[in-house]
């Protein structure tokens, strides 16, 4: 058994609320803690005690919107479990969730916080990983997502950050591990989060149907026998200002919008862009350029063989109003009885965008395109294999709605891409958001393809190229669409615009 070192004592302070305010310090202000009445009620009811000396909620719950402090609550709350309740050899575990690693902002909230407190410093040792207290020998650790590594913990205090990041079959079994053990005569799970998506953050959902179950003991804190939740939509923070919360509904989506900043449950899909925001980034004058090979282009593919159309969008970098430009697209609809011929539609076209144009870049899904990109390779088309993972499509879909809402994407009027862009919603995950369809009949592959092909103009920077100026062409064949080719978009041809 280790040898507990004695330090001075710290002095009695049995209420959670006077530990938080006399004896923890703000790292960020030096000064002490100022609680709300929403936090101080929650904590005064949290640490009842039975008389067996065991709490009379082991399962807490605090939820409030995004900025209301949760990281620096749950760090403080389990703090006063570990140094006030816990005893001797206390244990306390910051849980990592699916979307983190183990050192996340809780532990690194209450590193901060024992650094800056005189009473705590001069009784800690504090590691990459962990805490210990030498006067009682009690330990905070931070936990990776690793219900495995989690077995025969014996854990004072658990505290899970953001349990709406939770989904997966590995969180939830470390969820399990983390149950308030019988072994401990005083023991607690605590969870801070704002709102998840429905049907997705299962295991938040089912804590918060619960907690709501309960009776409700002050405005928005619910109790019922082993729970305690505090769950509010209310700005409780003094820094969340009316003008904060303005400029988070304008750049946030609405969905999002409402479940970080208003605390609200969403389902996990909302409209990809404002349509009027498209509109905006149309010039009803626009033509298509037909050739330039002074012109740098980044093309995207999303390619189907017998089902979803396949769209090639290809896109140009403007380095003097730092803009994409949409140069041309063709889309092409294969069915289950005619299947696409890549080597006459997709691999003919990009063959002659590049004899047209100074082609940079190609990306395409290797999924259905493994023996074409060989193909336009060996002709020394560069080809960049663009999977369509969750990172990816993250990327390039926030690239693209970030440029559609700021007005940083031109493109030129096309009924058919207006529909796609109106058709597209934007499904939001644990690790991110992608484009997609709210229909299996709907058409989206080009809004994906200029997504991809964004992205690459956007990384690329292409320095500025002139465009050459296909005005008698464009004038001479003025219904050049459609019917010329099919799917074909156009960028400015317009003698008086050029980037």
């Amino acid at each position: 058994m280790p040898r507990l070192v004695p330090r001075a004592a710290l002095p009695q302070a049995p209420d959670p609320v006077l530990f938080v305010t006399t004896i923890l310090v703000n790292p960020e202000t030096g000064q002490p803690f100022v609680l709300t009445q929403a936090e101080q009620n929650f904590l005064r009811r949290a640490f009842i005690l039975l008389p067996s000396g065991a709490l009379r909620y082991p399962e807490l719950l605090f939820s409030g919107p995004k900025k209301t402090g949760k990281t620096a609550f749950a760090a403080m709350v389990v703090l006063y479990v570990i140094r006030m309740l816990g005893g001797r050899f206390a244990e306390g575990y910051c849980v990592a969730n699916d979307l983190e690693q183990a050192q996340g902002r809780v532990f690194q909230a209450i590193c901060r916080i024992v650094e800056v407190s005189p009473l705590l410093a001069d009784d800690a040792i504090i590691t990459s990983r962990q805490i210990e207290f030498i006067s009682t020998g009690a330990t905070i650790t931070a936990l990776a997502n690793d219900f495995a590594g989690a077995a025969g913990g014996n854990p004072t205090i658990s505290c899970f950050d953001e349990l709406w990041g939770v989904t997966s079959e590995r969180g939830h079994r470390l969820w399990d591990e983390m149950v308030p053990p019988p072994t401990r005569k005083l023991a607690a799970r605590l969870t801070v989060s704002y709102a998840g998506f429905e049907g997705e953050s299962e295991l938040l959902e089912g804590l918060y149907k619960r907690g709501l179950s309960g009776q409700q003991v002050l405005p928005d804190l619910y109790a019922q026998p082993g729970m305690l939740m505090f769950w509010t939509e209310k700005f409780t923070a003094p820094w969340q200002t009316d003008a904060w919360r303005d400029q988070m509904r304008q750049q946030l989506r609405t969905n999002a919008y409402l479940r970080l900043v208003e605390n609200k449950w969403v389902t996990s899909e909302s409209t990809f862009v404002d349509l009027a925001w498209w509109d905006k980034c149309v010039d009803a004058g626009a033509r298509p350029l037909i050739a330039d090979q002074g012109l740098s282009i980044w093309l995207g593919i999303d390619a189907s063989v017998k089902r979803d159309s396949t769209a090639i969008v290809a896109c140009a970098w403007d380095a003097e109003a730092n803009r994409v430009h949409l140069v041309c697209h063709r889309v092409f609809q294969p069915s289950p009885d005619e299947p696409l011929d890549f080597e006459a539609t997709v691999e003919q076209t990009v063959l002659d965008w590049h004899s047209r144009f100074n082609l940079r870049e190609c990306r395409y899904d290797p999924y259905q395109m493994a023996a074409t990109s060989q193909r336009l390779a060996a002709a020394g088309v560069p080809m960049v294999e663009f999977p369509q993972s969750v990172p990816n499509l993250t990327e390039a879909s926030t690239n693209l709605y970030e440029l559609i809402k700021a007005g940083n994407l031109v493109a030129y009027p096309d009924a058919a891409m207006r529909l796609a862009i109106q058709r597209a919603v934007a499904v939001e995950t644990s690790r991110g958001w992608r484009i997609a369809k709210e229909k299996a009949s709907h058409k989206i592959d080009v809004v994906v393809a200029m997504a991809q092909a964004a992205l690459g103009a956007v990384k690329g920077g292409a320095a500025p190229a002139s465009l050459a100026v296909w005005q008698a062409l464009g004038e001479a064949d003025g219904d050049w669409n459609s019917n010329a080719m099919p799917g074909s978009a156009i960028l400015y041809s317009q003698s008086r615009r050029s980037f």
